[in-house]
């Protein structure tokens, strides 16, 4: 084991490949190379891959297709990348479980920089002093990175659970749009990918999301957590 994060790039244009890899291996980054859903789901078998940066218009399976797949399994952080930059795509790719969308005019860089500042926000989940939170039926192992409601485990991603955990830490404290940006995305974004994002979490904790009471809105503002009763 030589301590080096690996980043499965995933794309059927072979040019944005090696540039992609050409950068990461700069920052001292391993990477595995992918041009499929196929092969990318062959070298997640072979493992151990820390990030995946993905391709959202591939041939055959595309890559929200894919994030779906993985995420029914895995909990590593997807980053999509990807020509379409509309709110729209931007939305679904979030909405299917991506920690973050890109479109590819942004800078290899700029990409760099974000799959650093998401594997950050995982490695911190990880190393929270505080080994559990419990507010009624509702309980966040730290340690074993586990949510259980009401007796049912909750598939949250790792960006989901540490949003959990932030709100669980200051309950009834308000958060507003960006300061959650900022939190989780080191303030690249934009409102559409907090309230995605928030929506997910509900879908999961709340008996019904269109009236939330887990999670309360603060119109105009942002959100404030309730806790749950029981």
């Amino acid at each position: 084991m030589n301590g080096k994060r690996t980043v499965l790039i995933v794309d059927d244009d072979k040019e944005i490949v090696e540039l992609m890899r050409d950068y990461l291996e700069d920052e001292q980054f391993d990477t595995v190379e992918a041009f499929s859903a196929a092969e990318a789901l062959e070298a997640l078998a072979r493992g151990p891959i820390d990030c995946i940066l993905l391709d959202v218009m591939m041939p055959g399976q595309n890559g929200l297709d894919l994030c779906r797949h993985v995420r029914k399994t895995q909990d590593l952080p997807i980053l999509f990348l990807s020509a379409r930059g509309e709110d729209m795509d931007k939305i679904r790719g979030l909405s299917l479980g991506g920690d973050d969308y890109i479109v590819k005019s942004a800078t290899p860089e700029e990409v760099v920089a974000r799959i650093k500042a998401v594997l950050r926000r995982y490695d911190k989940s990880e190393k929270e002093t505080k080994l559990e939170w419990r507010f009624g039926k509702l309980v966040l192992d730290v340690k074993a990175h586990e949510a259980v409601l009401d007796g049912r485990p909750l598939p949250l991603t790792p960006k989901e659970f540490d949003t959990l955990c932030l709100f669980a830490e200051y309950p009834r404290q308000v958060f507003t749009y960006d300061q959650l940006l900022q939190r989780f995305w080191d303030g690249i974004g934009d409102k559409h990918a907090v309230t995605v994002h928030i929506g997910r979490i509900r879908e999961k904790i709340e008996e019904d999301p269109r009236k939330p009471k887990i999670i309360a809105n603060v119109w105009g503002i942002g959100y404030r957590f309730e806790g749950v009763q029981g």
